[in-house]
């Protein structure tokens, strides 16, 4: 075999892994997509069981956490369901609430949480003033407006959970292109109580 030949097959070789490990690359990636969005479709069916009356229902038979509220934002073009728990793998599946804040609706800060890239990637369309609706079990809701849109860096600054009337916190990582995950900045949107809807 000539040193042209071997070349070339080189060539074909570096091209295949290179193919390859593209491929490989858009599966990962597709794959996270597509578990959050599949897992948005189970969550919302165990939140309906839920408020038909079946209590704290799992979205899946081995789940150890479960839906405690829908929240619609992005001026009504986006409804996503928050798990109980913020734990890396319920981040996964969805924006997740953390148990060291009260629940939504309640007197103090509720924080929720969830990945740029996914399900909270629309916290940057939001703007000062815009109203955010948190559905709650019992088929009640509370109203909330955007006050403050700011970067932190989560080395330096602590979210504060104690308020006199309800607020809303949601958090995720900072930027929101960032090609490495993580990272210690936040951006942080906060909101402030409107008015408890009607029940529907």
């Amino acid at each position: 075999m000539d040193k042209g030949s071997i070349q070339r097959r080189v060539q074909v070789i570096a091209v295949l892994a290179a193919l390859i490990t593209g491929l490989a690359c858009l599966a990962h990636s597709g794959w996270i997509y597509a578990k959050a969005a599949v897992a948005q479709r189970l969550i919302g069916n165990a939140w309906g069981r839920a408020q038909a009356g079946d209590g704290a229902s799992k979205p899946w038979w081995w789940a150890d956490t479960y839906p405690i509220a829908k929240l619609t934002l992005v001026r009504g073009s986006h409804e996503l369901m928050v798990l109980e728990g913020s734990s890396g793998r319920n981040l996964a599946f969805g924006p997740t609430h953390d148990p060291a804040s009260v629940l939504p609706g309640e007197r103090g800060n509720s924080v929720i949480e969830g990945h740029r890239d996914t399900h909270f990637g629309v916290l940057k369309d939001l703007r000062l003033g815009d109203r955010l609706q948190v559905d709650l079990p019992g088929r009640r809701s509370v109203a909330f407006v955007v006050t403050d849109l700011r970067i932190a860096d989560s080395r330096r600054s602590r979210i504060a959970l104690d308020n006199d009337t309800p607020r809303l916190t949601l958090v995720t990582c900072y930027p929101f292109d960032a090609i490495q995950p993580g990272g210690p900045l936040r951006y942080v949107v906060t909101a402030d109580w409107v008015t408890t809807g009607a029940s529907r």
